[in-house]
């Protein structure tokens, strides 16, 4: 449960602060936005597993925050669960019409909306919509974008991001601390195209490998700053005598002893596609 985030947007201070407190003790990430706008960016830049929407926001209501969303290929794969005060049939239908994923009515018991976030994310991993280590989209979700784009004759490219040296690190720590790491470079993926890239932009990630189809033209500019930030990052995940040495150390006191260096990023990159 600790890998799952959530994204509260959510204007009033004490809800806020009383879901932040609750699902953090559960061992979800929960990010705060207090309007519709810093929402969006939010979670266009952070990808969370799940978005907690409150409909009546200072700047804009939760209907048109939920339309941009599902609107914007970086965001529209994101499950939306509506938090409102309204108990009408209409306003529930409408959440439902606008592509949410549930809906819970204020006051709300604390205990049902953790089942329902909790259930919502599970229904979207069994059904092999989102990995269950990064939240990414996965499956059948990449290749149909894949194919969109193609059909609507957009110009994207395809990257692919591999993670050199993955497999040594998981024979070493184990597949728990393995899949932090595959979550932490899921993150710095998207957070880096979320903020240099356009917002038709996609990650999704099939086994290890992250597929990114993007319309950015300056390809070796965002790869340089995703590689840098993951090169920096990296060497949390290895104890220090593995950092100071530069890497794992396979088969120690053994003919077949060797040093497998640090984990790196590497990028495969695909001509621009136009199907049009």
């Amino acid at each position: 449960m600790s890998d799952r985030s959530l994204l509260l947007i959510e204007d009033d201070y004490d809800v806020a602060e009383m879901l932040m407190m609750y699902f953090r003790s559960c061992g979800y990430r929960v990010l705060h936005a207090s309007d519709g706008e810093e929402g969006i960016h939010m979670a266009r830049t952070h990808f969370p597993n799940l978005i907690l929407l409150d409909v009546m926001l200072p700047d804009m209501d939760g209907y048109d925050v939920c339309l941009s969303l599902r609107r914007a290929v970086m965001t529209k794969f994101i499950p939306i669960l509506f938090l409102t005060q309204r108990d009408e049939r209409v306003s529930k239908v409408r959440g439902l019409e606008l592509g949410a994923d549930d809906y819970i009515t204020k006051p709300f018991d604390i205990d049902e909306l953790r089942l329902r976030v909790q259930g919502i994310i599970d229904r979207a991993t069994r059904e092999n919509l989102h990995e269950a280590r990064t939240g990414l989209p996965t499956g059948k979700m990449i290749t149909e974008e894949m194919s969109r784009k193609q059909n609507a004759g957009e110009n994207f490219s395809t990257l692919i991001y591999s993670i050199n040296g993955f497999t040594a690190y998981c024979d070493v720590y184990g597949f728990m601390a393995a899949n932090h790491v595959i979550d932490h470079t899921g993150r710095i993926i998207h957070e880096v195209l979320g903020e240099l890239g356009t917002q038709d932009d996609f990650v999704g990630i099939s086994e290890n490998d992250f597929v990114m189809m993007t319309h950015m033209m300056d390809l070796d500019g965002m790869n340089d700053v995703i590689v840098a930030k993951f090169n920096e990052e990296v060497q949390t995940f290895y104890s220090f005598t593995d950092a100071e040495q530069g890497g794992v150390v396979l088969g120690p006191g053994t003919d077949n002893e060797r040093l497998i260096p640090m984990m790196t990023l590497s990028c495969k990159k695909q001509s621009l596609a136009n199907a049009g």
